[in-house]
């Protein structure tokens, strides 16, 4: 994947589709300790025990429709290959967490990518479910929470698109404000 908000993306969907009701997502970037960190948390089914040091490995899947399953394996890569590292965590009936790390500055960090567009998407595709997504930079911090959004909107549909337009110009204008690196 090109950029980390694809990897992002591709994590969101299989916790969607475990079922997940409230998807948190946290970006730390710390200049200090050269250190991106990514954290992506659900409320989901979780992962059975048995299954969960399997998850990692791209021959492993538990899709019907193909033999392999790339998105983690290739998260898991691109941290190792910077310097990161990458976790997950998982409780059946709990949920499960994604973590990954990455040197900030090296030259094989993917970079973050249209974040905007992929919470205003995923707001807008899946209003019943909640999406807390909060980043941090040395700059400051922008959080962008659904049920505050569905508060403010006072019962027009995020499907609408003059909100996911709207949507996407306040996550960008923000994250322009805490000045992420790219």
């Amino acid at each position: 994947m090109k950029d980390l908000s694809l990897h992002i993306l591709d994590v969101v969907h299989n916790s969607i589709s475990a079922g997940a009701k409230l998807i948190k997502i946290e970006l730390i970037q710390d200049e200090k300790k050269d250190l991106l960190e990514l954290t992506i948390e659900d409320n989901g089914k979780g992962i059975p025990a048995d299954k969960l040091d399997k998850v990692a490995d791209p021959f492993f899947t538990t899709r019907t429709t193909r033999k392999v399953g790339l998105g983690l394996p290739l998260l898991r890569m691109n941290a190792e290959r910077t310097g990161g590292t990458f976790s997950i965590e998982s409780t059946e009936g709990v949920g499960t967490k994604v973590k990954a790390s990455f040197g900030l500055h090296h030259l094989d960090r993917p970079p973050l990518g249209d974040m905007a567009g992929v919470m205003s998407m995923l707001a807008s595709s899946y209003s019943d479910r909640e999406f807390n997504y909060h980043h941090i930079t040395p700059e400051g911090e922008f959080v962008f929470d659904t049920i505050e959004v569905k508060e403010a909107l006072d019962g027009v549909p995020m499907t609408e698109v003059s909100v996911v337009k709207y949507l996407e110009e306040f996550i960008t204008e923000n994250l322009a404000e805490i000045k992420i690196i790219e």
